[in-house]
């Protein structure tokens, strides 16, 4: 998931500070024995020929996940698609059974500007980790058409601002905006984020109750926290508020966006690609803070997109795989909803995609291989936050989506893998 950075728009004055941002994929699981180059992308402060900045850079790689960095000086290529800047590993620290760490300085040779990717440096580096006979999962060909239907719907409110509905915004030509994201607690109360009307809408026990909370919520992701407190993300701030809705405290993520918000106020930051902690023991964490704490695994799981139609997963013990699945598909799979622990295998959620058509693919895996397979719609009336469609509770699985009528929240039971 990268960000683009557009060099559109007016030129610079002098008082401007230098623009200087990168991209980076880590390749967070190899198949030993192959060929592992890191490609960054760099975008500076844009010259008045309109050509690429002039830029360069350092990888500090090392063997394992501790002792000393060295550094490798990036080439420059001609491709921009993945990265104008990279180095190829050498076969010594790519071959290591522990995997190798690194990290990257870009810089701007024009104005002296540089960023550190990840953006904790040494104190954080990007991991890699070797995938030791990985289970080999072939999905072969998607089949469109073929959606299950849920095992339960067990929550649903019509458009509106009445204590029984959910708000909708928008138009056929802007587009509709509505519930941006969801949870579930511990008990099975269904939490919706009802971004039009600024309050949480909650069901649970047969009954349904509001809690109003405010600041900015479109597209916000939104975690129910077990002591009754919530965790809602929008723009570049993450606000913890209180169980009556107030705020207690709010605090700016380290990085210029997110892709996901965890509980525990862990969020998926980018460019770095890594998992920061914005919180600890109920306490905001400072920009510099999240960053020395930033990692590439969730729930001890590492995924990775390989190509178009290629997934590694790992279940780790410690700093190693425990057990890992390499997923190939002959249609290509799009972002990673989901990857979660469940019994004793994995929940992945993708996306399965033509030129013309989409859906998601739930897959549970085993130590023996595929447990569970199906898919259902990926069509929503209204945008939601980037990766806020599903949650994986109480061993089961629950979709938000909306449609003309209004939002909904189904529940899929899952086999449990042994």
């Amino acid at each position: 998931m990268l960000i683009s950075v557009s060099t559109a728009g007016p030129t610079p004055v002098a008082d401007d500070p230098p623009l200087i941002d990168a991209t980076h994929v880590p390749p967070v699981l190899t198949v030993p024995g192959e060929p592992i180059r890191l490609r960054y992308g760099l975008v500076c402060t844009p010259r008045a020929d309109g050509l690429p900045c002039d830029g360069s850079g350092t990888v500090y790689l090392r063997a394992g996940q501790s002792g000393p960095f060295h550094p490798f000086a990036l080439q420059r290529g001609d491709a921009s698609k993945d990265g104008r800047y990279y180095v190829d590993v050498p076969r010594d620290i790519a071959a290591s059974p522990e995997g190798f760490s690194y990290y990257a300085v870009l810089r701007d040779d024009a104005t002296g500007a540089a960023v550190s990717v990840p953006s904790g440096g040494a104190d954080a580096p990007q991991v890699s980790l070797p995938m030791y006979e990985p289970i080999a999962v072939t999905l072969g060909r998607h089949v469109f058409g073929a959606v299950r239907a849920p095992d339960e719907r067990v929550a649903a409110g019509a458009w509106g601002s009445e204590p029984d509905e959910v708000g909708l915004a928008g138009s056929r030509e802007l587009g509709f905006t509505g519930p941006s994201s969801f949870d579930v607690e511990p008990d099975g109360t269904v939490d919706m984020l009802d971004s039009v009307n600024g309050r949480v809408v909650r069901w649970g026990r047969g009954r349904r109750d509001h809690v109003p909370i405010s600041g900015a919520l479109e597209l916000a992701d939104f975690a129910a926290e077990p002591d009754g407190s919530f965790d809602v993300l929008a723009d570049d701030t993450l606000r913890h508020l209180r169980a009556d809705g107030t705020q207690k405290w709010a605090q700016k993520l380290a990085e210029r966006t997110w892709a996901k918000l965890a509980h525990g106020a862990n969020v998926l930051q980018q460019p770095s690609e890594q998992w920061m902690p914005v919180s600890d023991g109920g306490a905001p964490l400072t920009r510099p803070e999240q960053r020395r704490g930033g990692h590439a695994a969730h729930l001890g799981v590492l995924v990775e997109r390989v190509g178009e139609a290629e997934l590694r997963v790992a279940v780790l013990r410690g700093k190693a795989p425990l057990r890992s699945w390499r997923i190939t598909s002959e249609t290509p799979l799009g972002e990673v909803q989901t990857a979660e622990p469940h019994g004793n295998g994995i929940v992945v959620i993708t996306r399965a995609y033509t030129d013309d058509r989409d859906e998601f693919v739930v897959l549970v895996l085993g130590p023996d291989g595929l447990v569970q397979r199906f898919s259902v719609e990926s069509g929503s009336w209204t945008e939601t936050a980037p990766l806020a469609r599903f949650r994986l509770a109480r061993g089961r699985l629950y979709r938000l989506r909306t449609t003309e009528a209004g939002a909904f929240v189904d529940r899929f039971d899952l086999e449990v893998p042994q």
